[in-house]
């Protein structure tokens, strides 16, 4: 899957997406950013706007705003 096409990939999708790249090919959010050419800032706000927040110690998304 081409993350570089996040802002088009339909929000049901989109986590479990980005989810499973952090989880099977990165070592964190950067790192996903930089392999995929992606904008952190963009791809957090894009997330954010469907409900979910990046949680470092679990290294996902996860829904709400809750921590772990």
């Amino acid at each position: 899957m081409n993350l570089r096409h996040f802002r088009t990939i339909h929000p049901d999708l989109l986590p479990g997406l980005v989810n499973t790249a952090l989880r099977d090919d990165c070592e964190d959010l950067d790192d996903l950013c930089a392999t995929h050419d992606l904008d952190r800032g963009e791809l957090e706000q894009r997330l954010a706007d469907i409900g979910y927040r990046y949680v470092e110690e679990t290294r996902q998304f996860r829904p709400g705003t809750q921590e772990g």
